[in-house]
């Protein structure tokens, strides 16, 4: 038990902000990835909760850019960060060396700018109109938020399963995973990430929304397959990317199937 929630605390460390006073090492974010969901629970209430309060005082955009502001702060922009060196590395480099020299960079290039531009004013408009079309109901538009994170990184998790870090002179934060139980962590983690889902379907009493799962899962099969068949495997950075992209399309996909059903 002890084990568990240093591993829980190292997850939030590592890929938040939020300080742990607890004695961690690397070696506790082995079967982290169990944790990933959980983490969106946290990152996703704590955006749901700004964007209530920036809606409550000011007007429902502003409450969306508080709300995208809060995460990022939350998290570091961790995935931010990951998603503009997919775009330079995989929008610049022809090799698996020079597409993992240029993600190494930490410099951003044009690539990563356009891709960080494009991808946030999606987010913003995306996270604006499934929001709306709540029609005010808090618990609906809280379930909306943390389901988005908490499904998105699942996905992100879900990338590690059978595939190689492909940085093997260095550690990273997504280089510990342990292998041997990924099959376990993920059921744990599909758990947690079904449980704000769940709570979306019922409080929207929109059943055809359970389309959006395997939408989800067929992004990450094909990033998944993507990122292998260019450099190998996944990195931190593919990682991010992974939880942005999924995020966005959630509520992309979202839109409609709400609409129409």
């Amino acid at each position: 038990m002890e084990r568990q929630l240093k591993t829980f605390l190292a997850a939030i460390s590592y890929y938040t902000r939020i300080p742990c006073k607890v004695q961690l090492d690397e070696s506790h974010l082995a079967g982290s990835i169990r944790y990933f969901p959980l983490i969106g629970w946290i990152t996703g209430i704590s955006s749901a909760l700004v964007f209530l309060a920036g809606e409550y005082l000011f007007d429902r955009s502003i409450a969306v850019i508080l709300a995208i502001a809060s995460s990022v702060l939350l998290t570091g922009a961790i995935h931010e960060d990951g998603f503009a060196d997919v775009c330079d590395g995989f929008g610049g480099g022809w090799t698996k060396e020079k597409i993992l020299a240029i993600m190494k960079d930490s410099r951003v290039g044009a690539y990563g700018v356009v891709g960080i531009c494009v991808i946030l004013l999606l987010r913003f408009h995306t996270l604006e109109e499934a929001v709306s079309l709540s029609q005010s109901q808090p618990f609906t538009q809280l379930s909306v938020i943390i389901s988005a994170h908490s499904l998105s990184r699942f996905n992100a998790s879900s990338l590690l399963y059978k595939n190689e870090y492909v940085r093997e002179t260095e550690k990273s934060k997504a280089s510990f995973v342990s292998q041997r139980h990924i099959v376990k962590d993920l059921i744990i983690a599909c758990i947690l990430a079904a449980v704000p889902f769940i709570l979306l379907l019922f409080f929207t009493g929109k059943p055809m929304l359970i389309l959006l799962v395997p939408a989800l899962l067929l992004i990450s099969v094909y990033l998944k397959q993507y990122f292998r068949k260019w450099i190998g495997g996944y990195t931190g950075d593919c990682l991010g990317a992974v939880q942005l992209i999924t995020e966005v399309s959630f509520y992309l996909f979202l839109i409609p199937l709400w609409k129409f059903t």
